[in-house]
């Protein structure tokens, strides 16, 4: 039967047509598979995630305050890098800020990676569409949060770190952070405090080194003194000068081993008013610092002190050193000494090229005197202090930060001002890549225990200060192998295969490069 027109059937609407192209809501056309990529991208570009989904807004905000913000920090930081460094260096509350504001900001970006994808996948999503995108979201936020959680611990660790520095910032000037001088002298003092040793009994400075370091190039000369040295002197215009007119020492008896070098940290400030020298950090130090300075005919700026503790700390942080063993070399163990009988060591470094000691190890390396004497001693603490500054790079301290923090803040004492640390930094990558010398006060050079020759000394300090400089400026020549003898480096006697010493004093300093090279002897005792 035929329809009429205007029938009810005529009348019927017709079935309404679905575009094919509709898109889901609340997502996107792509698909779950651009929800991925356009999440990715809004991570990597912060705020173009939103303004794929619809929340221009919102997100050409976040896009705007990111590039601004970097804009205006690369501008600042590269017009005032000084004075950055500066505020970094010296002000903590700038640094625990920073550190705060990197959580602050890490959180913030895992909030945003998190909505902006549950922004951009479809609704309703299935169940692998949501686990897949919650593994997503897992590993970007922590491809995000994680290197920034890294850098707030770095950064909150390195307040620690200025802890350890006691000097006055505001006598440094930034322009010229030496004053004109051409070279730092630093006092290098170590300690015998520490493991297995009552603090009653005070810190003995086993350990005096003086480094003198060319600001320009970094060249440096190590001066060691035998911890046993006596008639240590005051500069004529000190306070100390009135105490001891004639040195550190005891007229009654020279060989009083409480006025030697190593006892004057601990009894001089037992002695004497400790304000006589002025507000000072250590006054211990301070004391040392000028009698050993007028010793050598230097000014020392600086002291540091680290005790054996500390010692072990730092060279594990630094992932350990390399030395070269040319004898074998004590763990433990003591002489005969008075009613105390002789105690055979626990262990050995045997010898050999190229040793990787750990913290333990390299702190006996450096004071093993079972059958040794001290000279063999300051010799071997030498190569430890090249070993340090040639072997310990920025990608070792940078892993171990927190360690060498720890270390610092227990064990680590100086007076150095932490706004000098950037141009520390600077100087220490200096002296790295120049050489060392080294010039150590012994018989062998004819400096003599209970008679010191203070003239000759300051003369001899002047010849290697002019060999050090001349050795860092001509052309450089072909070294000898390791493995090649060289007798001036024996601690005393000559080394198997290497030629007779000359029976005459040398007052010439040491490569420390030929010094500290492989060269095997048996060690014979003076």
């Amino acid at each position: 039967m035929t329809s009429m027109p205007g029938s009810p059937a005529s009348d019927s609407p017709k079935p309404r047509r679905v575009a094919i192209d509709d898109e889901p809501a609340g997502g996107t056309s792509s698909g779950f598979g651009g929800a991925v990529g356009w999440t990715v991208l809004g991570t990597l570009i912060p705020g173009l995630g939103y303004i794929r989904a619809g929340r221009k807004i919102l997100g050409g905000t976040i896009l705007g305050v990111l590039i601004v913000a970097i804009a205006g920090g690369v501008t600042y930081a590269f017009l005032n890098q000084r004075a950055l460094t500066q505020a970094l260096a010296t002000n903590p509350a700038i640094l625990y800020a920073i550190s705060g504001g990197l959580l602050v900001l890490a959180l913030a970006w895992v909030l945003m990676i998190t909505t902006t994808h549950l922004s951009l996948r479809p609704r309703p999503a299935t169940v692998p569409q949501r686990i897949l995108g919650g593994v997503l979201v897992g590993v970007l936020s922590f491809a995000v949060a994680a290197p920034m959680a890294f850098g707030a611990n770095l950064i909150y660790s390195s307040t620690g770190l200025l802890d350890t520095f006691g000097g006055d910032n505001s006598q440094v000037n930034t322009a010229d952070p030496w004053n004109g001088a051409d070279r730092l002298n630093v006092l290098l003092l170590g300690g015998d405090s520490g493991t297995k040793r009552a603090t009653s009994l005070g810190a003995r400075t086993d350990t005096v080194i003086v480094a003198s370091i060319d600001v320009h190039t970094g060249a440096t000369t190590l001066f060691t003194f035998p911890r046993n040295a006596t008639k240590m002197p005051f500069p004529p215009d000190s306070p100390l000068h009135k105490y001891y007119p004639n040195g550190f020492t005891d007229p009654s008896n020279i060989a009083n081993a409480e006025y030697f070098l190593n006892a004057m940290y601990r009894n001089v400030p037992a002695h004497v008013p400790n304000n006589i020298l002025g507000k000072t950090k250590d006054f211990g130090a301070a004391v040392m610092m000028q009698s050993v300075g007028y010793a050598l005919g230097l000014k020392i700026d600086y002291y540091g002190f680290i005790n054996m503790d500390g010692f072990k700390d730092l060279i594990n942080a630094v992932g350990g050193i390399t030395v070269n063993v040319n004898y074998r070399i004590p763990v433990g163990g003591h002489n005969a000494s008075g009613s105390s009988p002789e105690q055979a060591p626990e262990d050995w470094i045997e010898v050999g090229p190229n040793k990787h000691l750990t913290g333990g190890y390299a702190l006996w390396y450096a004071r093993g005197r079972y059958h040794l004497d001290d000279y063999s001693r300051m010799e071997r603490q030498r190569c430890v202090i090249n070993a340090v500054i040639k072997q310990a790079n920025p990608q070792n301290v940078l892993t171990n930060f927190q360690a060498v923090v720890d270390s610092g803040k227990k064990t680590i004492v100086t007076n150095f001002p932490s706004a000098l640390l950037p141009d520390l930094v600077n100087l220490g990558l200096k002296a790295k890549n120049a050489k060392l010398r080294s010039l150590v006060l012994s018989p062998d050079n004819g400096f003599v225990f209970g008679q010191p020759n203070w003239d000759k000394v300051r003369a001899m300090v002047k010849k290697s200060l002019q060999e050090t400089t001349a050795d860092n400026t001509q052309t450089p020549t072909t070294t000898a192998t390791p493995s090649a003898p060289v007798s001036s480096t024996a601690p005393s006697g000559t080394p198997s295969g290497s030629a007779t010493p000359s029976s005459t004093p040398s007052t010439k300093s040491e490569d420390l490069e030929d010094a500290c090279a492989y060269h095997p002897h048996a060690y014979n005792k003076k």
